[in-house]
């Protein structure tokens, strides 16, 4: 069994429009405390992350924590929406949520950013096989993986934790046959399945 714990980044400093260098705001950095706290307890054999500031800088303090380097994967990068910040956010997610292959001009759609996803999880579980890796990621991006195993995660699972920074999501493979897919409220310590 492999047990994988993809962690939303904690809340960026929005100011910073810079997707590889955003840091986290004061908040978000106090919040990595609950990243920590509900990684301690795991069992943690590696700690990969998006190459981007504030997904590592998310997961940094739990690594220190226990000794192990932050090990980044740029495949597990966030997508890119495009060159500049579009003000309409809403409306271009449910266009994307709608059609997969739908992009901006100098952007990745979400089929692209899924295809990238799939191929960093089966990399993941050659590569860990048996063991429980503590992964920093994105909201978009683990949404689209978390859709790819379990497809009645759409839109609106998207739109729900949109907000919701840190998130977690435990999956669980037999093989790279995914068993259970769990989705972790860090804030209320709530846990329910994934259908």
């Amino acid at each position: 069994m492999t047990e994988l714990y993809f962690i939303r980044h904690c809340q960026p400093n929005y100011e910073n429009h810079d997707d590889l260098t955003r840091e986290l705001s004061p908040k978000g950095q106090a919040d990595t405390g609950l990243v920590t706290g509900y990684l301690r307890d795991k069992n943690i054999s590696a700690v990969l992350s998006s190459p981007f500031k504030r997904a590592v800088d998310t997961v940094a303090p739990f690594a220190r924590a226990v000794g192990l380097p932050v090990i980044t994967m740029e495949d597990l990068r966030e997508r890119r929406i495009d060159s500049g910040w579009i003000e309409d956010f809403e409306g271009f997610a449910r266009r994307q949520w709608a059609d997969f292959s739908y992009k901006l001009s100098d952007g990745d759609s979400l089929g692209q950013v899924q295809a990238r996803m799939e191929a960093s999880l089966e990399k993941i579980l050659e590569e860990h096989k048996g063991g429980r890796v503590a992964i920093g990621s994105h909201g978009t991006a683990l949404s689209v993986l978390v859709h790819s195993l379990r497809p009645g995660f759409g839109y609106e699972g998207f739109s729900r934790i949109r907000g919701l920074m840190p998130w977690a999501v435990h999956f669980t493979f037999q093989g790279k046959a995914c068993a259970q897919v769990e989705e972790i409220d860090l804030f209320a310590g709530e846990a329910r399945e994934i259908l």
